[in-house]
C-alpha cells in the first residue's frame, strides 16, 4: 500500500483549479470563499490529511494561507491541526484570524467559523447545539461534523447515558448524504461496532478502506471491531501490517499500537505487549495529544498489572507528573478517569475529584483497590460499572473498569460475583487478561 494521496475533487470541478460556476468547491461540493485555486487545492489536501490522521495537514493549510492570506477556512484548519499537537497558543492566534475574517463570509462559511469559535470556549453543550444546528442545514460539512463523529467527541463526552446510541442515530441520519465517503464511513463503522452491530460495521469498514486504504480512522475501526468480536489474532495481523506503512508521527500511530499491545496482552504475549509500550506509546515516545498520552499509557500499565505483571513505578511517576502539568484541573470525564488512575497508582491524594459524579466514585474505587481495600473498591465500582458508558470512551477502553472490579472480586474471594459479572458481559469480546490473585494466570 502506498502513501496517502489527496482525494480527488468532486465534479464538476477538477483539482487543476478550474472554476465551477465561478465558485471553487471543497471535496464535499461546498463552496469556498477564495479565488485562488492553489489555496483551494492546498486546503482540500490539508482536510484530507487531517481527516485521515496523516501528518502534513498543518503544512498544507500554511500553503493555502500563503496563496490566500484572507482564506478564513485555511486559518480554522490550521487551528484544528495545531490543537491536535497541543499547540494552544498558536491555535488561538489562528482562530482569532479566522474570526476577524468571518463577517465578510456567506452564511455557511460564517457558521462554520462561528462553530469553531464556540468550540474553543469549552462549553460542550453549547458547542454540540451549534454543531447540530449547522449540520441540519449543511449536512456535508465534514470538518464541522468531525468534533463529534468519533467516540470521544462532543456526544461521547456529553455524559448522556445513551451517548453511544445517540451518536449512531446521528450518523445513520447523515449516511445518505455521504454515500461511500471513506472518512464518514469509518466513523459510522465505529459507531456501529460500539452498538453491537458487528456485521454492519464490517461492511462499513470494508467500504471505507476500499475507498482509501491509508485511512487512519478506518484502521482504527478495524482494530476496535476485532476487539469486539474476540479476534486478537486478526487484530495483530491487520494492525501490524497497516502500521508498518503509517508514519511514526501520524496522530494515530501510538494509539493503534496501544490496540496492538492489548491484542498481544490478551493472547498472553506479555513481552511483546510491553515492548510495544516502550517503543511506541510510552510517555517519552507517544506522538498524540496530551490527553491521549495519559489515557493510552495509564490504561495499558493498569491492565498490565491486572494481568499479573510487575509494576513499572518509574512509568507511573512520569505519567502522574505529566498529567499534573498538562491537565491541572478536571475537564473531560474520560480523561479525568485516567488521571485519577495515575494518582491512585502513585498513592497520591485524589482531592481534585471531590465533586460529585461517576469519576469521583471511580477514583475512590481505584484508590481503595490500590490500598488493597477490595471491599471498598467493590462498593465504589460495582454500582457504576454497568453504566460506565456515560463517562465516555470506547467499550475497549472502558473494559478497564470491569476488569478492575473483576480482580477486586477475585481478591475478596467473591467468586459468585465474579462469575455473574462475566456472565453479564456484552457478547463478542474474547479473552480477559485478569490474573487470579493466587495462580497469577488469567482468569477464565
Amino acid at each position: 500500500m502506498g502513501r496517502l494521496r489527496p482525494m480527488a475533487c468532486p465534479q464538476p470541478m477538477s483539482c487543476s483549479g478550474r472554476l465551477a460556476e465561478a465558485m471553487l468547491l471543497d471535496r464535499y461540493d461546498l463552496p469556498l470563499s477564495t479565488r485562488s485555486s492553489v489555496a483551494r487545492d492546498a486546503y482540500v489536501a490539508g482536510c484530507d490529511l487531517l481527516l485521515s490522521m496523516y501528518p502534513g495537514a498543518l503544512q498544507a493549510f500554511d500553503r493555502a494561507i500563503e496563496a490566500d492570506p484572507d482564506f478564513a477556512f485555511a486559518h480554522i484548519g490550521r487551528a484544528q491541526s495545531l490543537l491536535l499537537y497541543s499547540d494552544f497558543a498558536e491555535a488561538r492566534a489562528a482562530r482569532a484570524k479566522a474570526g476577524s475574517l468571518a463577517a465578510r463570509l456567506p452564511a455557511r462559511e460564517a457558521s462554520h467559523v462561528g462553530f469553531f469559535l464556540t468550540l474553543a470556549d469549552g462549553d460542550g453543550d453549547r458547542s454540540l447545539a451549534a454543531l447540530l444546528a449547522h449540520i441540519d442545514q449543511w449536512p456535508r460539512d465534514a470538518m464541522v461534523l468531525t468534533p463529534t463523529a468519533f467516540t470521544n467527541g462532543l456526544i461521547g463526552s456529553s455524559g448522556e447515558p445513551r451517548q453511544k446510541q445517540t451518536l449512531l442515530a446521528l450518523l445513520d441520519r447523515l449516511a445518505p448524504h455521504y454515500g461511500d465517503d471513506w472518512w464518514f464511513t469509518a466513523h459510522h463503522a465505529m459507531a456501529q461496532s460500539e452498538n453491537g452491530q458487528h456485521a454492519a460495521a464490517e461492511a462499513s469498514i470494508t467500504r471505507s478502506l476500499a475507498q482509501n486504504p491509508r485511512n487512519g480512522w478506518g484502521a482504527h475501526a478495524r482494530g476496535h471491531l476485532s476487539y469486539e468480536t474476540g479476534a486478537p489474532l486478526e487484530a495483530i495481523g491487520f494492525l501490524a501490517d497497516w502500521i508498518s506503512e503509517y508514519p511514526a508521527d501520524g496522530l494515530l500511530y501510538s494509539h493503534l499500537n496501544w490496540h496492538l499491545a492489548l491484542a498481544h496482552l490478551e493472547l498472553g504475549a506479555a513481552d511483546q505487549a510491553m515492548r510495544l509500550y516502550h517503543q511506541t506509546f510510552a510517555l517519552p515516545v507517544h506522538c498524540g495529544a496530551a490527553r491521549s498520552k495519559i489515557t493510552d499509557g495509564a490504561s495499558f500499565l493498569w491492565r498490565w498489572e491486572l494481568a499479573g505483571h510487575a509494576r513499572d513505578d518509574i512509568a507511573w511517576r512520569e505519567l502522574r507528573d505529566f498529567a499534573n502539568q498538562a491537565v491541572p484541573a478536571p475537564a473531560v470525564a474520560f480523561s479525568d478517569l485516567h488521571i485519577a488512575l495515575t494518582l491512585a497508582a502513585n498513592g497520591d491524594d485524589l482531592g481534585r475529584y471531590k465533586s460529585a459524579g461517576a469519576v469521583t466514585e471511580l477514583a475512590r474505587g481505584f484508590a481503595a483497590f490500590e490500598g488493597e481495600d477490595f471491599a471498598g473498591a467493590i462498593d465504589a465500582l460495582a454500582p457504576i460499572v454497568p453504566y460506565a458508558a456515560q463517562v465516555g470512551g470506547s467499550h475497549a477502553q472502558l473494559d478497564l473498569l470491569e476488569f478492575t472490579l473483576l480482580k477486586a472480586y477475585l481478591h475478596a474471594d467473591r467468586q459468585d460475583d465474579a462469575t455473574s459479572l462475566l456472565a453479564a458481559r456484552r457478547p463478542g469480546p474474547g479473552g480477559i487478561p485478569v490474573a487470579s490473585p493466587t495462580s497469577k494466570e488469567p482468569s477464565p
